[in-house]
Parts: C-alpha cells; structure tokens; sequence
C-alpha cells in the first residue's frame, strides 16, 4: 500500500494487517513520520518528536517479533504520542509550562505503560495547555496547536495536539486526558472521537495523591467509535494502587465487539442543559439535526432537563476545581518569581484556592451529589442523554479564551465549557460523537453519555449512530 493509503485505515484494519504481517510496523512508522514531517510545522500537534531513525528500528523489531510469532498486543507497532501532561520515560514531561524541569520522565504514567505493554511506540508528545487549564492548546513552551479543519482557529484542549493529531492521520489512536471536556471539546472541534470513561475506568497515576482527584481522567480517542473503545481496553483496568479505579473488566481489545441492536433505546435530549445556558448559533441546530439520525437506527428521543439548578452545578465545579488545582500548583505561591511565570488562569485558580473553607468544600461536595442524583432520575426514564460538546465553535486561534457567548460575557476564564461540567461531576461516561459542521465548515459534536460503569453501552449506540451519521467521510481539506 502508499503511506497515504496506510494512514487512512481505521485502527483495527491496521491492527489486523499488523498482525497478519500483510503491512509491516516499519511501514506504518514511515508513514506517520512523512506525514508528521508535511504538516506538523503547520498545524504543531505534535512536540518533543523522538529522532526517526530509532524509531524506525524500534518499528523494525516490532516486526522481527511478530516474525518469531510475537504479538504484544492490540498496538503492536502503533506510533504514539502521549499527552504532554502525563509521563513517558526517556521524554520530558513539559505540561506546556517554562516551569517544568525538562529532565526526562524516568518511568511511564499508568496508562501509558499499558499502552507500551500492547505494543506502541512512544515517537513524542502532544501538544496541551499550560497545565492544561483552558479548552484551547497553547503554551509559551511551543506555542498553539492548530484546528485542522482551519488553521486559523482553536483546536480545543486540553487534548489538542491529540485530536489534531488523530485527525490529520499522524497517529492511529491517541491518549488523552479530561477534567472539563478535554476529550470531548478538542474531538468535537476536530472531527473525531473522544470519550470520558467512567470515574475510576482508567486508574490514574498511582504515584499521585489517591482520593480528592475525582474530576479528572486519563481516556481514548481515535477516529472511530470502535477503534475509541478497543484502547479504552487497553488503558483501563484495576490496579490495587489506585484504590478508586473499577474492579469491573471490559473484554480484551481484539475481542471486543460493538455491533447491537438499538431498536427501542430511550435517549432523552438536554439541548443547552439550562434554559439560560447560551449556545453559539447553530449548535443546538445540528444537535436536534442529529436526534433525527438516532431516531431513524431506531432510538425513542424525546426532550428532557437535568434538574439540579444551574448555579449549584457551577458553584460546586469552581470550588472543587479550585481545591484540586490549587492544591497541584499552590506551592508556587510562595516564590513571587515563579509564580508571576505562571499563566494568568493558573495563577487566578491558585488566588481562589486560597479563600476556601471546609464549609464551602462541603457544600460543593452536596451540590455535586445532587447532580449525580438528578443524572439517576434521568436514567429512571431513559437509557443515555445528549447534549452539545461545545457552547461556541472552534474560535479564533490567537485568543485565550472566548470572552462572550452568544452575546453573554464569560465571567471566567473556562464559563464557555460550563455544558461539560456536569457530566464530569457525575463521573459518568461520556462520548463525543460527531454532529456535523456548521456555517463556515466548522465541526461540531455531542455528548453521549449514560449511566455510571455503562461505558459498553454508550460505545455500542455512539457505534451504530457513527455508521449511520456519515461525518467521519469528512476530511480536513489539507488531506484532500
């Protein structure tokens, strides 16, 4: 096959090739390196990039392997770049940060390592916000990443680089992580898969503190929905370290299956979640176009609310990000000259952290639980929600961040992210599908999402609304 051909096989297909030995990793390696090479300068997806040529004997051995009749895994001879805010040995960790020491990480994050287990190859990193606060990829350590549906406007985060990455044909799959919709936002700006495992489905660093952080996760993407859930079987998994991560298993990668029949599901649709939530024109347009698809594969859909009031959703997300972040970074605080390096909503997250109470805390912990409650009455009438990824469409790549939408300013730094927020407080799993573009030829995506430990279920209805929907044909036109 020509590399180009190679790189627009789904994961499994080259999975499968790999493994039949009818494409060979040395030929996947040099495919993504050229196409690396052509557009990355571009569009800077992806950083830190190992040099080619051990990467081409890595390739090389991976095929000796499966020679002498040695399969890894699922990702045997996949090239990866992991997210540049979880570690890699032998590469720096930079979390997009002039801070970061620059030495290079000594052992793999958790997931990381099971990736490389399955048979990747780690060629470098993506791109992500400083510390990746922000749904928008860019950093003063090497710069912004790039939409790669318009070069001129966000790729969303915080897992940018990965989404821009997987659509431009660079990787076959990507990590990536998600507090506030950094698997959802950037897959929904870029035309590709993106989901939020349920709280505990993929352990976090088992090295990190064990039992605050619950709003943030590591988790797949890809360009499918089959090839999203075949890595979300490699990363997850109980480790006896992580004391909160799901005992339940998911099948092996190669045994998974995702074809159902979803003739009488009951799908209940958000919208904007709260009446007086602003979306940009046009999205909840594409959202309603979008219910018509899940209707016509046999789904029930009707309009529904998520009964939590929309001020205690918010107050509980601000205080319990701040107590998480501020905890993680506060200690810059204490030096004026490091933490002036800081970016100006780090430095503002840690500035709030510090007029916490456990009064507070306590409070946002039982609005949080009303929101997981109000998500279980939902789920009492129907088997998965939807809502908008997004509240605005990728926005112009040189700012930092919306300062209104719809007309309505942004009080914070993150207020036009506000839809994902309950889902992450929820823990539940979370799919972006893909819902089209629109005006301009911007994409757009959905949040599907259900019951907490229903991650099959989400992945199997997200599947067959995928082969259905048709918006996976639409490619970036720099690949045309």
């Amino acid at each position: 096959m020509f590399s180009a051909d190679l790189l627009e096989l789904t994961a499994t297909e080259l999975s499968n090739r790999i493994a039949a030995r009818k494409v060979s990793c040395r030929e996947v390696m040099q495919a993504s390196l050229a196409r690396i090479e052509a557009l990355n300068p571009r569009f800077n997806a992806i950083v830190s990039l190992r040099d080619p040529e051990a990467l081409l004997a890595e390739a090389s051995e991976r095929d000796a392997e499966l020679a002498r009749g040695e399969r890894r895994g699922w990702m045997h001879g996949f090239p990866l770049a992991v997210k540049d805010l979880s570690h890699a040995a032998g590469l720096p960790t930079s979390m997009g940060s002039p801070l970061s020491p620059g030495s290079a990480a000594r052992t793999d994050s958790l997931h990381v390592a099971r990736m490389r287990e399955s048979g990747a190859i780690v060629i470098g990193k993506t791109n992500t916000p400083e510390f990746g606060l922000g749904s928008h990829t860019y950093n003063t350590v090497f710069g912004i990443t790039r939409n790669a549906y318009a070069p001129d406007r966000s790729a969303g985060g915080s897992s940018g680089g990965a989404a821009v990455a997987l659509a431009l044909g660079m990787l076959p799959v990507a990590d990536g992580s998600d507090m506030m919709g950094s698997l959802r936002n950037p897959a929904a700006f870029n035309n590709v898969i993106g989901m939020r495992p349920s709280r505990g489905r993929v352990p976090g660093d088992p090295e990190q503190e064990l039992f605050f952080q619950q709003l943030g996760t590591e988790g797949p993407m890809a360009r499918t929905v089959e090839d999203t859930a075949r890595l979300l079987a490699v990363q997850a998994g109980f480790d006896t370290r992580v004391p909160l991560s799901s005992p339940q298993a998911l099948p092996a990668p190669d045994a998974l299956q995702l074809d159902d029949n979803v003739e009488g599901l009951r799908v209940g649709w958000l919208g904007s979640i709260w009446p007086d939530l602003p979306l940009a024109p046009g999205i909840r347009e594409l959202g309603e176009r979008a219910l018509e698809t899940f209707r016509a594969v046999g789904c029930e859909v009707e309009p529904c609310t998520l009964d939590v009031p929309r001020e205690h959703n918010w107050s509980a997300w601000l205080r319990l990000r701040q107590l998480l972040v501020g905890g993680k970074l506060g200690a810059y605080l204490s030096d004026p000259k490091l933490f002036a390096q800081l970016k100006p909503e780090a430095q503002w997250e840690i500035e709030q952290s510090r007029h916490l109470d456990a009064a507070s805390l306590y409070q946002a912990s039982l609005y949080r639980s009303n929101v997981y409650r109000a998500f279980l009455r939902l789920f009492e009438r129907f088997d998965f929600v939807l809502a908008p990824s997004a509240q605005v469409f990728p926005f112009d790549a040189e700012l930092h961040w919306p300062a209104e939408v719809a007309g309505v300013p942004s009080d914070t730094y993150h207020r036009w992210m506000e839809i994902v927020t309950p889902f992450t407080l929820a823990g539940l799993p979370t799919l972006n599908v893909r819902a089209g573009f629109g005006e301009g030829g911007l994409p757009m995506g959905l949040q599907l999402a259900g019951p907490i430990h229903a991650d099959l279920g989400v992945l199997r209805l997200g599947h067959v609304y995928e082969k259905a929907c048709g918006w996976g044909k639409q490619r970036p036109s720099v690949l045309a």
